[in-house]
């Protein structure tokens, strides 16, 4: 388990951006899951939408690329360095994800090699998926 504070020394992302509020369990270099919390205040509800708000897409797959990126970030090899997206692969949205719910996020490492990182993701609320895919980011120097 990671705490807040402990993420942020593992990433660079601060508010508004920082989309990963804990840790709940850690493989490192193996598996991750995490949450985020989904408040009300959240910025980007007041332009997506002010009647219905809904956490863009965008920011589910940010969110599960960051959380992806914590169980490699830990490893030796990659202290101090960054994780930037190498692609997206396979993204399937089933259900909104809406102010007031609790977002796990999951991340299986499938692969890593070369610098590059591929990840099976899941993003969930109440045990229902709201996105899954595969996702894949580069560790670099920072």
């Amino acid at each position: 388990m990671l705490t807040n504070k402990e993420i942020r020394e593992l990433l660079p992302h601060r508010y508004p951006f920082l989309l990963v509020d804990k840790v709940i369990e850690l493989e490192p270099g193996k598996k991750v899951v995490a949450v985020k919390n989904v408040s009300a205040n959240e910025p980007f509800f007041q332009g997506h939408f002010p009647e219905y708000p809904i956490m863009p897409g965008v920011l589910i797959v940010e969110a599960l690329a960051q959380a992806a990126g914590i169980a490699v970030a830990v490893l030796e090899d990659n202290k101090g360095k960054l994780g930037v997206f190498a692609g997206i692969e396979a993204m399937k949205f089933k259900n909104q994800v809406m102010p007031g719910d609790v977002l796990t996020l999951e991340a299986e490492i499938l692969v890593s090699k070369l610098g590059v990182t591929k990840a099976k993701v899941k993003a969930s609320v109440d045990g229902k998926v709201a996105a899954e895919g595969e996702i894949k980011f580069a560790m670099t120097k920072a």
